[in-house]
């Protein structure tokens, strides 16, 4: 992997299973099973995300099966009846921009509650999905690997003229050496935090 940050381009799937929005309902599941995926986007024309239909809308089919017809959501029952992805969809889809960072693209699942989302170019077209699985890709990089990328990248551009050793074992990172004054150590902590498979920071430091 590059250096730090890493984008969605990076670790995003290029390959995506995807529908019409006359896909019928059926079709859909079949798609779920076959492919192994939670959610499908679906697309209209060249190729726009115009929503994406999930697991969860379709479950209201299965919710509803045998409830009153006032119970529930109006939005919910309304999906309980629908037979094609453009009834079902979610719209307008949550989507992210190839070149929008991980930590981007993890604050946009977790505000929105999603799993997955669709990678879409400037004007809407598909471009690949990002799951919450492709983001955690950044930490199976090598110990050596972040090390090498601290050494070269962060201390390399921080005012720190003292010796400091870098050691990672598991994704920890400790910090041992001089700094020239204390200041300097939550700056130090924040730019070796940004560095994409870093799990913790731990500083052994001295102030001259």
């Amino acid at each position: 992997m590059p250096d730090s940050p890493h984008t969605v381009s990076d670790v995003m799937t290029h390959t995506v299973v995807a529908v019409g929005r006359d896909a019928p309902f059926k079709e859909i599941v079949e798609l779920f099973d076959q492919w192994k995926v939670s959610a499908l986007p679906v697309l209209e024309g060249e190729g726009r995300v115009i929503g994406v239909v999930s697991e969860a809308d379709l479950l209201h089919k299965e919710e509803f099966r045998d409830a009153d017809e006032q119970s529930g959501e109006l939005a919910d029952r309304i999906k309980a009846g629908a037979v094609t992805a453009g009834e079902l969809m979610s719209a307008p889809a949550v989507t992210v921009h190839a070149d929008a960072t991980l930590a981007e693209a993890a604050r946009i699942m977790a505000r929105r509650h999603v799993k997955r989302l669709p990678v879409v170019d400037g004007v809407g077209l598909l471009q690949g999905v990002v799951s919450r699985g492709d983001l955690l890709k950044v930490f199976l990089r090598s110990d050596e690997e972040i090390a090498e990328e601290i050494r070269n990248s962060v201390l390399g551009r921080l005012p720190v003229t003292g010796p400091l050793t870098v050691a990672v074992a598991e994704g920890v990172v400790t910090l041992a050496g001089s700094l020239p004054e204390r200041g300097l150590e939550p700056v130090l902590a924040r730019a070796v935090r940004a560095v994409e498979g870093v799990v913790d920071v731990r500083l052994d430091l001295t102030h001259r």
